[in-house]
């Protein structure tokens, strides 16, 4: 068998073996996107500090259906998904819904960008120790967005990996209000 043969058959062979690895490995989101976490007591416990570095529970918004976004400002299908948000919150906030992002950066960094982005719900900042706590609250990949929905009893409902849109929060956040 010449070289040439050789590297074609050992390429196809590797790009069998990843695809195979991408499907089969228990990271694969798909079952991710819909599973709820198994418990929202650790993200219900969680305070942390608002723009202006005020200590903020989740619990305070208990009574509400409350959608968690894990973001950055440096993660570009947070920033498509944020007018979304905006406009889910402007709309559905007066029928009980309480949308919360935990940025995973730097105040410094968020603070601007939610001024330019005129971001209408609240913005917590947890920097790299809010990975841990969306990966308590579900986020097993470790990617961003991350989204907990949870019904107005605190109980989790849904989790979503990945940039949602409004008419699919729409879909979602009717049922539950």
């Amino acid at each position: 068998m010449s070289r040439m043969w050789q590297t074609v058959l050992f390429v196809a062979v590797a790009a069998v073996a990843l695809a195979a690895g991408f499907l089969f490995h228990p990271w694969n989101h798909a079952d991710q996107v819909t599973r709820p976490p198994a418990s929202a007591a650790a993200l219900m416990r969680a305070a942390l500090p608002d723009l202006e570095g005020r200590s903020q529970a989740l619990t305070q918004w208990k009574g509400k259906v409350l959608v968690v976004n894990f973001w950055a400002t440096w993660c570009a299908p947070c920033k498509e998904e944020i007018p979304a948000l905006i406009q889910v919150q402007e709309k559905l906030g007066p029928k009980g819904l309480q949308i919360v992002g935990i940025a995973i950066d730097q105040v410094e960094r968020v603070k601007p960008y939610a001024a330019e982005m005129r971001i209408n719900y609240p913005v917590l900042v947890g920097e790299l120790e809010a990975m841990d706590l969306a990966q308590k609250a579900g986020n097993q990949v470790g990617g961003l967005p991350f989204t907990v929905i949870l019904d107005r009893s605190g109980q989790p409902v849904r989790t979503e990996l990945g940039a949602l849109d409004q008419k699919k929060l729409d879909s979602i956040l009717q049922p539950l209000l």
